[in-house]
Parts: structure tokens; sequence; C-alpha cells
């Protein structure tokens, strides 16, 4: 199975002088656990989780006033549609991270979570050890 089976579609795109609870407001509308951060004075994209918001809080920082440009990841490991689910968790396995935001193109086509790997793994090893 390819990550282009797996991954969500809904990219959330938000801009770097974001606040982290208008961040977490449209995360949240979306049940969305990451975001895909455009800073259109670099040309470069970046990736807020909702883990970064939760460090971030959880440290005391004022959510009003703490933009996403400050807790978001730039060195940021891309996907390919065609990329298998197997690489995949490898790259977030060896990344230590959750979220991977799939490119084609010109631009985040979607995003694909650990989440997204285990719901098309799970039914297909239901199938194997009932029949096993």
């Amino acid at each position: 199975m390819l990550v282009r089976d797996a991954m969500s579609t809904v990219v959330l795109t938000i801009g770097p002088t974001h606040t982290l609870r208008q961040a977490a407001r449209l995360m949240s509308a979306r049940r969305i656990g990451a975001a895909v951060v455009h800073d259109p004075d670099t040309c470069g994209l970046g990736i807020i989780t909702e883990r970064d918001i939760l460090d971030a809080v959880g440290s005391g920082l004022d959510p009003d006033r703490e933009t996403a440009s400050a807790h978001t990841t730039t060195d940021v490991v891309f996907a390919a549609p065609a990329w298998t689910l197997e690489e995949a968790a490898e790259a977030m396995t060896h990344g230590g991270f959750r979220h991977l935001i799939v490119l084609a193109g010109d631009g985040p086509v979607g995003i694909v979570s650990v989440r997204d790997i285990i719901r098309c793994w799970a039914p297909a090893r239901r199938t194997v050890a009932a029949s096993g």
C-alpha cells in the first residue's frame, strides 16, 4: 500500500504569524494533528503539530502571544505519494516524528500520520491472523 492510499488530503496551511491558539482552534475544528506552516518570506514549508502546541502551553507560554513560527519544525522530511507505507513508517521511526507532509508537483497534497498507517495495516493484519 502507498502513502497516497493512506494520507489525509485535508491539509491545513497556516501562516507563521498565527498564534498557537489560532492554530489549535483550526486543527481542532478539522480534527487533525498537524498543520503546514507556509512562510512566504522564506518560501519554506514547515509543520506544527498538536505536540508542539502542547509542549509550549505546558511550559507556561502564552498561546495568544506565541506564534506558529516559533514552534514550527522547518527541518522537515517530506514524503511522496508513491512511497510505500513501510518507507513512510521507517522515515517516521528514524526521525522520531508522527506526521509527514506529502509533496507532489509544486506543493503539499496531503499529510500522512502514524494513525493513518496503522488504520491501513490493521485490517490486513486481522485477515492474516484469522487465516493463519
